[in-house]
């Protein structure tokens, strides 16, 4: 049984969609998953991509992904790369996908001199917050998560 991290291919867009809504299921959040095939397709396989994705295959069989972009850190100095989203198939989990792909984020990070790897993870989590943790994710409590969005980013947009 071989695991396999590759970078997603304009043909996985469709892939992708069932993995986020997969997610945003298991979240409880189906309700905010809107993204389309063509949404993945023009973001990620365009002609200047912004985001990116690594895809888990368990025997040959796309079983989870990791989507990602990079950040900025002026303390550091240095990028870094956000993980937004990482998902595994229940029936692959606890077959090592998810450190498999955390691995090949890290490894990524470490070759090319990044500074940071971060990501979010729902407070009600544990299941992924034991395992973070296991892999050497700090939780980082004393910062509060701010979004603008719908009606008020249409309001301060136009300010």
């Amino acid at each position: 049984m071989t695991t396999n991290i590759r970078s997603a291919v304009p043909g996985d867009a469709a892939l992708i969609v069932r993995f986020v809504a997969a997610l945003a299921e298991y979240e409880k959040l189906s309700h905010e998953a809107k993204a389309t095939e063509a949404d993945i397709a023009r973001d990620l396989f365009g002609a200047e991509p912004k985001v990116f994705c690594e895809i888990a295959e368990h025997d040959g069989q796309p079983v989870g992904f990791a989507l990602w972009f990079y950040t900025y850190s002026t303390f550091q100095g240095r990028h870094g790369i956000w993980l937004e989203d990482l998902y595994v198939d229940a029936a692959a989990r606890g077959l090592g996908i998810g450190k498999a792909l955390l691995i090949d984020l890290a490894r990524r990070c470490v070759r090319e001199g990044l500074g940071r790897f971060e990501w979010w993870v729902l407070d009600w989590n544990e299941p992924s917050i034991d395992f973070y943790k296991s892999q050497g994710g700090v939780m980082q409590d004393e910062w509060t998560k701010v979004r603008v969005d719908g009606d008020a980013l249409a309001k301060l947009g136009a300010s």
